[in-house]
């Protein structure tokens, strides 16, 4: 049982950033190899099943303890459990839609290293550049591995300190304190912690990733257009200049196409696990951002997930807006193809009215600019983060006037 290993269109194999390299592993949300066999996708099959009814065992658990908090009307112990929560219950919905969706997913990432993702043995400049746009996304994954870590080290100190807590906020309908069965459900912990940390930093690493070297794949046909223009306008063959440059625009939109064709299966693949991404943000940070609040030393956990989700959602915001700023000056690619300096030079009236009549199709074909949206209900850029980020804090300013009215009665 292969994952899929991610390949150029020459069959050599693209080196992983470490985000992706760890989020390759996950069972759940990175496609198999088209190479494995039978045997190995019944086997798939059946550790999906399996950590789906894991999910669903903490899902009961989780929020047997949110209502028993809730019924004793303790604020800080019942949001002390709503984040895990909160990123289970949004788990659970990714990992569905993309389960129901493994196949066109191995396709769409296959198509994806192939065709867009820019080779740093071809173009390294540009590699670098597009590299170096996700500087800070890796920073937000170490800082999600550092929470994980924080919560794996607790069994450590469960077997020091001789007691039985779980990773988690747990209550369970049955007597947990055995060790043939606490150590089991101790261990479906790590299994759940591992699997949805590796998601949280693992998909928004890949999806980051996407939208980065599909900007850069415009930003070099943009690139490549104006040097052959250069080349056209140097050797001035007058009779033919309008031809050359209208063969070339042809050339240019049909990698434009090919390009805003990906960008359409992007938005397909991601649009539903983006609204699931940012519906549940506002709420996660909310509890976060209490919890660090209240009592900043004891739950620097919240402290570190908070700013790991705050960054996370700026940076991809700003990263959005980057791919809509530059499909939207596309047009002005088109219009600023020093046309009226080949017309000037051309001696061939016949093809100066198709070379006008196919700018003016190219300029109409890109008037408006790509966005990643969530179920076209909002767009992924920095103004959306922002939005979010707004909102929960009107969230968190109701918790704490709550919090003091206890306190006062």
């Amino acid at each position: 049982m292969v994952r899929y290993v991610p390949r150029f269109a020459d069959g050599q194999k693209v080196k992983l950033s470490w985000p992706l390299a760890i989020f390759r592993l996950n069972h759940i949300f990175w496609p198999l190899d088209p190479s494995t066999g039978q045997w190995g996708r019944f086997l798939d099959k059946i550790m999906a099943v399996a950590m789906s009814l894991v999910f669903v065992q903490h899902n009961d658990a989780e929020l047997r303890y949110l209502r028993f908090e809730a019924s004793n009307r303790n604020l800080d112990a019942f949001l002390t459990g709503m984040p895990t929560y909160l990123i289970l219950v949004e788990a659970q919905f990714r990992s569905l839609h993309i389960l129901m969706h493994f196949e066109k997913l191995q396709k769409f990432l296959e198509k994806f290293y192939a065709n867009i993702y820019i080779d740093p043995r071809k173009e390294p400049e540009m590699f670098r550049k597009v590299d170096g746009r996700l500087i800070i996304n890796r920073l937000v994954s170490a800082m999600y591995g550092a929470v994980i870590s924080l919560y794996l080290i607790a069994p450590i100190f469960s077997i020091i300190n001789q007691s039985k807590d779980f990773l988690y906020s747990m209550i369970f309908p049955f007597n947990s304190d055995p060790l043939y069965i606490f150590v089991p459900l101790l261990l479906t912990n790590v299994w759940v912690g591992v699997v949805i940390d590796s998601m949280m930093f693992g998909e928004t690493s890949l999806l980051c990733e996407l939208i980065v070297h599909l900007n850069g794949s415009y930003l070099l046909l943009k690139r490549d257009l104006q040097l052959a223009i250069e080349k056209i306008l140097v050797a001035r063959d007058r009779p033919h200049m309008a031809n050359q440059l209208k063969v070339l625009i042809i050339k240019t939109l049909r990698k434009n196409v090919a390009l805003n064709h990906f960008g359409q299966q992007l938005e397909d693949q991601y649009t539903v696990r983006v609204f699931i991404m940012f519906a549940f943000a506002a709420g996660l940070l909310c509890a976060l951002s209490f919890k660090a609040y209240t009592n900043p030393m004891a739950n620097y956990i919240y402290a570190i997930w908070f700013g790991a989700k705050t960054v996370e959602l700026l940076s991809l915001g700003q990263i959005g807006s980057d791919l809509a700023y530059t499909t939207d000056s596309l047009s002005s690619m088109y219009y600023l193809t020093h046309w009226e300096q080949i017309l000037q030079y051309s001696t061939n009236p016949t093809e100066n009215i198709r070379l006008l009549k196919l700018i003016n199709l190219a300029i109409e074909m890109n008037s408006k600019p790509f966005y990643v949206t969530g179920l076209k209900y909002f767009r992924v850029s920095l103004q959306a983060g922002l939005k979010i980020l707004q909102a929960s804090f009107s969230y968190f300013t109701f918790l704490t006037s709550m919090q003091r009215r206890q306190m006062s009665n």
